[in-house]
């Protein structure tokens, strides 16, 4: 959707930039690029990511030589406008993409500082599945009389939802935390069946999960935002080609990222807001497939799983034995 939008905006007489499109995740601002790239290879629209970890000499050398639509992260964007290489004039159209990540926790201030630097008459567009209220409030002060296209949250029940109604959402009970590896490992032949994601909430955690399936003799790939981009990109690459089945991560592969194959996804913690929960488990069921989301539950985490369910007016079964068949 971004990339039509930006490819029917962008006047290719031109060589300025001008769209900008701000993301979360490096991965999510190179997804983008990739898309744009797709769609505007026909019709000779330039777009170039500026993210973190990578050559900043290539970002100055692709803007210096002219692209007409941006896909970055917030600190390099801001560094590009700062050392002007990235020339802001003849923005006319800025999209912050899971705008309520966006807006909440570290970002906020690298986006004002952005946002100063672009012209006045500006169009500002804010994307994403959730929007909690204290996030829309924070819009009303850079956003002139803006067109709300909100859906109701009752109509984002995630079976009836056209986003997720391919989902199948189950929870496995586990009394305490040790009994979650094991549960992982019975699950292991399920996983690989497509691929999977397994979502745990630190990073630490994530680097434990990983070596301690490893020892064991089971074969996953990590990633995680401690790590070198250098290793992220390859860890996309096999895992969107499919080479690695497995993949254990942080929120950081919550939102936004498509692999059409991964079918399968795998809440070893429970998230910490409810928000998250809906961009963790779209990863799967994309373009219209078969998707499952199983939770481990302990003890202590009920309450959070039946303030998912009623928040989303959705129903999450134990699982069944016979869950492959469903993937």
């Amino acid at each position: 959707m971004i990339g039509l939008t930006v490819c029917q905006v962008v006047d290719t007489k031109s060589s300025e930039v001008q769209a900008l499109i701000l993301s979360p995740t490096r991965e999510l601002a190179a997804q983008t690029e990739q898309v744009i790239q797709a769609i505007g290879e026909f019709i000779n629209v330039q777009v170039h990511a500026c993210i973190g970890g990578k050559s900043v000499g290539e970002d100055i050398r692709k803007l210096e030589h002219g692209v007409h639509v941006v896909s970055g992260t917030p600190g390099r964007v801001c560094d590009m406008i700062k050392r002007r290489t990235l020339r802001t004039r003849a923005i006319k159209l800025l999209i912050l993409d899971e705008s309520d990540e966006m807006l909440s926790r570290g970002f906020k201030d690298q986006i004002y500082d952005v946002y100063r630097y672009l012209p006045p008459e500006l169009q500002v567009v804010l994307i994403s599945a959730t929007l909690p209220n204290e996030i829309l409030e924070i819009t009303s002060k850079f956003m002139t009389d803006p067109v709300r296209i909100l859906v109701k949250r009752d109509e984002l029940t995630l079976e009836a939802s056209h986003s997720f109604e391919g989902i199948k959402q189950f929870f496995v009970a586990v009394e305490k935390e040790d009994w979650k590896f094991d549960t992982l490992c019975d699950l292991y032949d399920t996983l690989t069946i497509t691929q999977a994601v397994i979502f745990c909430n630190t990073k630490r955690k994530v680097d434990w999960l990983s070596a301690k399936m490893i020892e064991n003799n089971f074969t996953v790939s990590s990633m995680h935002g401690d790590m070198p981009q250098k290793e992220r990109d390859e860890i996309m690459k096999h895992f969107r080609e499919g080479n690695t089945r497995v993949l254990i991560t942080t929120d950081v592969w919550a939102r936004g990222l498509d692999v059409q194959q991964v079918s399968l996804v795998i809440n070893y913690d429970l998230p910490n807001n409810r928000e998250l929960y809906i961009h963790r488990i779209g990863r799967s069921g994309r373009f219209g497939r078969k998707g499952v989301a199983i939770n481990f539950v302990k003890s202590d985490d009920i309450k959070i799983l039946r303030d998912i369910e009623q928040y989303y007016s959705t129903q999450i079964d134990e699982m069944p034995m016979n869950v492959a068949d469903l993937i």
